[in-house]
């Protein structure tokens, strides 16, 4: 089977993008990153790209006077290389309705907070704030409003008395490393579909986001893997 192609959007450090490589290069994701493209000319995953001889792409979105006139920039860039999927990675911008209906069903981001909590930033500092027990990422495909839009896969970690923050974000990144490979890869195998807008997988209804916990991927009737 071909490989799949894949743009990888990034403003910062790149640590999502670094775990979609190792799972490339591991074999577990059968993809090929076509570009990475970032609005931020001093993001470390940058370099992270070129050290894997990715081609890379600085676009400084402060150069446009309006969203969508940025984003057609970017559309442009990507639509060169024909990617089957669009993966924003800590992309820190608000994409234009323009962008998403482009990249309809196609476009995927990963948000640390269990959506439909805690949408935007601070993420982690709200779920101590409000005594959560448990916090954990979202994966999930893109619509035109913010981290919204149907969910594939959830990593739950629970919130200890001695978080701070920092800590808790940490330990919540290293989930979001193992669960966005996983979802772009069913993506590609064709295990997450569309009917109408509604998601299914492995042709049935997807309900309830899949969860990862425990380092066991699990659908709301039993354990998947």
């Amino acid at each position: 089977m071909e490989k799949a192609s894949l743009v990888v959007l990034i403003s910062g450090s790149g640590s999502n993008l670094q775990a979609i490589i190792d799972a490339i290069n591991n074999g577990d994701l059968h993809a090929e990153i076509k570009a990475v493209i970032s609005n931020q000319a001093a993001a470390t995953g940058l370099q992270r790209a070129e050290k894997a001889g990715i081609p890379t792409h600085f676009v400084d979105h402060k150069l446009f006077s309006g969203r969508e006139l940025f984003d057609q920039a970017i559309i442009r860039l990507i639509d060169h290389v024909k990617p089957d999927l669009v993966l924003l990675a800590g992309f820190m911008r608000i994409l234009s309705p323009v962008f998403i209906k482009h990249y309809q069903q196609r476009l995927m981001n990963i948000h640390p907070s269990l959506l439909p909590k805690y949408k935007g930033l601070n993420t982690h500092r709200q779920a101590i704030e409000n005594h959560d027990k448990i916090h954990g990422a979202s994966v999930h495909y893109v619509n035109d409003e913010l981290d919204s839009g149907p969910i594939v896969i959830q990593a739950e970690v629970p919130v200890l008395a001695t978080d701070t923050a920092d800590i808790l974000a940490q330990r919540v990144l290293i989930e979001e490393h193992k669960i966005y490979p996983m979802a772009i890869q069913m993506h590609i195998e064709g295990r997450l579909t569309f009917n109408n807008k509604h998601l299914q997988f492995d042709n049935q209804p997807l309900l309830k986001a899949l969860i990862w916990k425990d380092n066991q991927l699990n659908n709301h009737h039993g354990k998947l893997c």
